[in-house]
């Protein structure tokens, strides 16, 4: 619970302490806490390697695309194709993908949210209070659909520079 500024957390938190009574105890926490730290540092290290994660899934995807349309890339670079447009002839066609899969993810991932969180404090014999369960604004909802879209482009920029660099021989003898 968050008290107004002026408020003194140790009394209120003494006042709310009498009121309960012995069986219950009431805490005063600050967000400066070594263990939220660590917890909040935790949560973020987790969302990095998540995140690095499903940059390699798409950067293996993308290069067993490639490496399934090398022939394909090599009668582009035939008729002219510069290595510049290859690179974005590839990053674009993992760039929608990612774009589509942020926007099903997002929503996918609130309905989950409400559905889990409030099945877990019901096993805990408690309630989750709404602030519990909204707890993304509308244009973090949108980085976040966006986010797929950076994955995307980032997993696929290593092997859009291989099929840049590789020689138009090469590509149209691979096959």
């Amino acid at each position: 619970m968050a008290l107004k500024p002026g408020v003194n957390a140790t009394a209120y938190a003494n006042a709310v302490g009498r009121l309960l009574g012995p069986p219950y105890s009431v805490n005063v926490q600050s967000n400066s806490n070594p263990q939220f730290l660590a917890i909040l540092g935790l949560v973020a290290t987790m969302t990095l390697l998540l995140a690095a994660v499903a940059g390699l899934g798409v950067l293996n995807t993308v290069v067993l695309q490639i490496r399934e349309r090398v022939h394909d890339i090599g009668v582009f670079k035939a008729v002219g194709m510069a290595p510049w447009q290859t690179m974005v002839m590839v990053v674009c066609s993992v760039a929608g993908i990612g774009l589509v899969a942020g926007l099903i993810a997002i929503p996918a991932g609130i309905v989950l949210h409400h559905y889990v969180l409030p099945v877990m404090g019901h096993a805990a014999q408690t309630d989750v209070p709404p602030s519990v369960l909204n707890v993304y604004r509308p244009w973090e909802l949108v980085l976040l659909a966006l986010a797929g879209l950076v994955i995307a482009v980032a997993g696929a920029l290593a092997p859009a520079g291989w099929a840049a660099r590789t020689r138009t021989a090469f590509a149209l003898r691979a096959e």
